[in-house]
């Protein structure tokens, strides 16, 4: 297991690939955005301290939306929890943040290759001239953050979206254009005729490549765009206008009943 730290700029993209090991990539400040293929294509917005898990070998990239304090944990493919093939979005909960702190003070070991593909194994331990963790500190901090993984809480914060190549056009801009501007349009209809198409052939596109409705999908959408918003303080009658919403009470009710709290509580709180 090791910890890669970087700080990096906005507009920082991470091109397509792939990993032999598993992947919790998440930002102790700013937001990330994770698109990954496993194998249906889910892109994520992750706020602070919220992390994406990354199975081994799924195809995936990264946008940097806000500048971030981006911290990158590999996992031997090995330790990857039961029935975790996919990608999930869990919290971070304050241990996990002190365990991952912990290995990423151990600067020098050696790193799995960013944004490249790699046999699996464990890294190399050499170190290029500072200390590292002993093997026996390494192992228990090791599976206890497995556990912490294992045990997180997940939010539905992913949003799926029509495969690239294979998918309707038609559907995949309109989808596209939701993630860009939630808040231009809130009805199919509108949406379907800017793409040149009925409500009712976007509508059943939508049952057929995604397995949903628009108005669930679009939910997502909503969620994936007002967490990192109430994470950096937006008002929340700011976020619902952002979002769409002609009240700020709308948002607040499908926001709770799909989070479980109300959006207040995700405001300027530390470790959310």
């Amino acid at each position: 297991m090791r910890v890669r730290a970087r700080s990096m700029p906005a507009d920082t993209h991470f091109k397509p690939h792939r990993h032999g090991w598993a992947q919790l990539a998440y930002c102790a400040s700013g937001i990330v955005q994770v698109t990954a293929a496993t194998p249906d294509e889910v892109t994520y917005i992750v706020p602070p301290s919220r992390a994406v898990w990354i199975a081994p070998g799924a195809l995936h990239a990264i946008n940097v939306l806000e500048t971030a304090e981006f911290r990158t944990l590999y996992i031997h493919a090995n330790a990857t929890p039961a029935g975790w093939q996919g990608c999930r979005v869990i919290v971070v909960s304050p241990l996990l943040r002190e365990m991952v702190l912990s290995l990423e003070m151990n600067p020098h070991a050696s790193l799995p290759p960013e944004g490249a593909a790699f046999a699996l194994g464990r890294p190399g331990s050499k170190t290029q001239g500072g200390p590292v963790l002993s093997k026996a500190r390494e192992a228990l901090l090791s599976a206890l953050l497995i556990d912490e993984i294992t045990h997180a809480d997940t939010q539905p914060l992913g949003v799926p979206l029509p495969h690239a190549e294979h998918g309707d056009k038609r559907l995949r801009a309109l989808c596209e254009a939701v993630l860009r501007a939630p808040a231009e349009r809130a009805t199919l209809a509108g949406w379907a005729a800017d793409m040149g198409a009925s409500e009712r052939t976007m509508a059943r596109l939508f049952r057929d490549e995604l397995g949903t409705s628009y108005q669930q999908w679009r939910q997502q959408a909503i969620l994936a765009h007002a967490l990192p918003l109430l994470a950096r303080g937006t008002p929340v009658s700011q976020v619902a206008a952002a979002s769409g919403y002609a009240s700020d009470s709308a948002f607040s009710a499908m926001f709770k009943a799909a989070m479980g709290q109300s959006p207040s509580y995700f405001q300027n709180k530390k470790g959310l």
